[in-house]
């Protein structure tokens, strides 16, 4: 029968119908990653698949981008593992961002797997650039064709920054941080999947316009961040045993909440590899 794709409110789609333990067929496998392409988020339900059956479907589809700043699984260093104890405060992805944009060539996207969840809250909010990017205004769009913005990771995981002090033994390797250049990314892009025009900076990483005066950039900048969280372009994921988030780094973006306290929460993600954006023009 194959895949069976449901359209989602908001951002996202869930896919009924494969099995992610056993390897998909061309035809699955072809009908998942057109929606991945047209949704940037999908999700699946009752899956129960080992590490190593999810670096198998990671490698389907692109070279795993090590993550350098998480904790790594003692047995397989592709999967990062994100921990909240139920004695910790501050969870890890807890506020909006997209995942790698720091890096030169950014990451195509990440696979979350649910290994252990506690019993209400620890959802996470997904936010679709495309939409954001279509629901600009006309002279927005203008104002935004051939922009560049910076990104950054020194100010979340380098030396002395509060985001890694607050996170303990499960943040590290500021050295790297420290010496990691810059990088610079269209501000609208176009998708190399879906070809569609989506919106690329974050509230996380993107720290400044490319020559534009510091006020002017900033305020741009926080402009854009408030106009990407509307509800309207977003939708929460309950997770639940068994569950998987595949997510588009290049066309959303998303948030962990932090609301369980007192309880574990335990995440298996591999990154992906990606390519050099192309702007949206």
């Amino acid at each position: 029968m194959g895949a069976q794709v449901n359209s989602l409110p908001g951002v996202g789609a869930e896919i009924v119908g494969v099995n992610l333990a056993r390897e998909l067929s061309t035809e699955e496998f072809g009908q998942v990653r057109a929606a991945y392409a047209e949704h940037g988020i999908i999700f699946f339900r009752d899956q129960s698949i080992s590490e190593e059956q999810h670096i198998a479907f990671a490698r389907r589809w692109a070279p795993i981008d090590i993550n350098r700043f998480l904790t790594a699984h003692p047995k397989h260093p592709e999967i990062a593992v994100l921990t909240k104890e139920a004695d910790q405060q501050e969870n890890i992805g807890g506020a909006w961002h997209t995942d790698h944009s720091y890096d030169q060539i950014p990451a195509m996207g990440s696979i979350l797997v649910a290994r252990e969840l506690p019993p209400a809250g620890g959802n996470t909010v997904f936010a679709s650039m495309y939409r954001a990017y279509e629901a600009l205004a006309e002279d927005m769009k203008r104002r935004l064709a051939g922009l560049r913005a910076v990104h950054s990771a020194r100010h979340i995981f380098g030396k002395g920054a509060e985001y890694g002090k607050a996170r303990g033994g499960r943040i590290g390797n500021a050295d790297a941080a420290e010496h990691l250049v810059d990088s610079v990314h269209p501000v609208v892009i176009t998708h190399p999947l879906s070809g569609k025009k989506a919106l690329y900076v974050n509230s996380a990483y993107t720290i400044r316009i490319e020559g534009m005066p510091e006020a002017e950039s900033q305020n741009l900048l926080a402009e854009l961040f408030a106009h990407c969280v509307r509800p309207e372009f977003s939708h929460e994921f309950v997770w639940r045993p068994g569950s998987i988030a595949m997510w588009d780094n290049r066309s959303t973006w998303h948030w962990a909440k932090n609301d369980y306290h007192g309880h574990r929460r335990e995440m298996h993600r591999i990154t992906l590899a990606g390519e050099a954006l192309s702007p949206g023009e």
